[in-house]
């Protein structure tokens, strides 16, 4: 690694950390807002709808409608803030394959034979097929991977970085289509009837750019994690916490418990299966949607499919090795995992309200339906255009969460201008989403952003925000600098986005 780039890393770690406790670090941004909302509301900032022509204006969160909602929804605001009630599901079930050695046994038994050059790939590319997973995906794969490289005699949080790159940072990034895309491309294809009503819109529209963008990062996330993260993380000399990598079974006990664990796993394989394409009874399928989007319940039900798969293999690895010699030991080991997300409870509740906050404020859709209206009225060349969606997108993403939130409010603006110009409403789709993948590990805004926080802290106790700013930074920019790249390729080369899904578009004609 180039000493001026670990010098480099390790100042902004060193800023990063001694900024306050991420509790603090979300009071002075709820301060921030609260006071920007003022000033925005005084000045009448607003915008209009582009959908419905309706009139949005900034609010004050001063005002007795916020006020009263802050203080009298308090308890809500807390329960529905995205993340929470995903990871204590799966960490129910985690907590167990954890503490009962499944975890460590498979990891144990997969090392064997694998060399270590070739984990950062291997966990990346779970970590693009993981994005069928949603949010389970980072309370499933972040920790393994750390015991992954830790049980490699690597540095965990190498693998903590390589895995959180995939998961998030490469989101733009899909090998295999899946509700993202049909929620993206149904956002679009609103926007596309703005301008032509019948406009038809390939769901698959974006696989083509997805799927390369995801084959040609997994070496450049390869390279960034083993020759920049990990030479400046050094070798590490410390202990795996409590519960992270213990398996008290034999060798015997261990090859009978996974046998078991096995069979216990394709039972409930074949049960969510048969819940999908058993003829007359598919609860995970909804009926009503055509396409990929049929399938929505099917993905929105592996939160429940992770939790249940680690709990009952977990027990029945523990009861067949030794370490489980009854029910009582199970709920010691949920309670006990329950304990280690105590500090991201604590912040999710400053979180929680930041991110309602700003929903209140109106402030997320008037700053992005205003930003493309900018980007409309400069009349920059084609590829220019989609550069500046994608850098205009990736600067939301430091303040703005959700990517289907800012898609709505600058899809109907950007889309049908784009397709004026003769940028096909895939291409434009493509652009955004990459744009909005940049920046979503590097952002302690970011819902998810404090999980892996409290994830590495569990294996360096002074971990801070800085630190892990520090450690995923190199690869946004790699992401980033490819990612722009790869657009531009494709405006200027003018490629299939997707099946049936040019980058040009000819209007109709009367």
């Amino acid at each position: 690694m180039p000493g001026k780039t670990k010098k480099w890393l390790d100042r902004v770690e060193r800023l990063g950390n001694a900024l306050p406790d991420p509790v603090f670090i979300f009071l002075g941004l709820i301060a921030l807002l609260v006071a920007v909302s003022v000033l925005a509301a005084l000045a009448g900032w607003s915008a209009v709808h582009p959908v419905n022509a309706e009139t949005l204006t900034a609010k004050s969160l001063l005002s007795a409608e916020n006020v009263g909602k802050l203080l009298t929804a308090m308890p809500d605001t807390m329960a529905n803030f995205p993340p929470l009630g995903l990871i204590l599901v799966v960490m129910l079930g985690a907590a167990v394959a954890e503490r009962s050695g499944l975890f460590t046994a498979l990891m144990t038994r997969a090392m064997h034979g694998v060399s270590n050059r070739f984990l950062s790939p291997a966990i990346f590319l779970i970590g693009l097929l993981s994005h069928q997973a949603a949010d389970a995906a980072y309370v499933v794969l972040i920790p393994l991977s750390a015991i992954i490289f830790a049980a490699a005699g690597r540095h965990p949080m190498a693998g903590i970085a390589i895995a959180y790159a995939g998961i998030s940072g490469a989101f733009a990034a899909n090998l295999l289509p899946g509700q993202f895309d049909v929620l993206m491309l149904g956002i679009t294809k609103s926007a596309t009837a703005l301008l032509v009503p019948d406009h038809m819109l390939n769901p698959l529209g974006n696989w083509y750019f997805t799927a390369v963008l995801g084959i040609v990062l997994i070496p450049v996330a390869w390279f960034v994690n083993d020759r920049i993260v990990e030479p400046r993380l050094g070798a590490w000399t410390g202990t795996p916490p409590e519960g992270e990598i213990e398996d008290a079974a034999d060798d015997g006990r261990q090859r009978k418990g996974l046998r078991r664990a096995g069979f216990a796993a394709a039972v409930i394989v074949l049960i969510f299966a048969a819940f999908t394409l058993w003829p007359g009874y598919t609860p995970l399928v909804d009926a009503e949607a055509t396409g990929p989007a049929r399938f929505g319940p099917f993905y929105a039900s592996l939160v429940a499919g992770f939790m249940l798969l680690f709990l009952v293999c977990g027990w029945v690895y523990g009861a067949a090795a030794g370490t489980v010699s009854s029910h009582r030991d199970i709920v010691r080991m949920m309670t006990e995992g329950l304990t280690t997300m105590t500090p991201f409870l604590v912040i999710s509740f400053f979180a929680a309200h930041f991110i309602a906050m700003f929903a209140w404020s109106n402030l997320g859709p008037v700053m992005a339906i205003n930003g493309a209206d900018w980007l409309r009225a400069q009349q920059f060349a084609t590829p220019v255009m989609l550069i500046l969606l994608l850098l205009m997108s990736s600067v939301f993403d430091l303040v703005i969460g959700s990517a289907s939130a800012k898609w709505s409010a600058m899809a109907p603006i950007v889309v049908p201008m784009l397709m004026l110009l003769g940028v096909s409403p895939e291409l434009t789709t493509a652009a955004y989403r990459m744009g909005d993948s940049i920046f979503n590990i590097v952002t302690p805004v970011a819902s998810n952003f404090v999980l892996v926080l409290v994830l590495a802290q569990r294996w360096r106790q002074d971990f801070g925000v800085g630190s892990l700013i520090a450690l995923m930074l190199p690869f946004s920019a790699a992401i980033g600098l490819t990612g722009l790249c790869l657009i531009g390729l494709w405006a200027g080369f003018e490629l299939p986005v997707g099946p049936s899904a040019p980058a040009t578009y000819i209007m109709p004609t009367l």
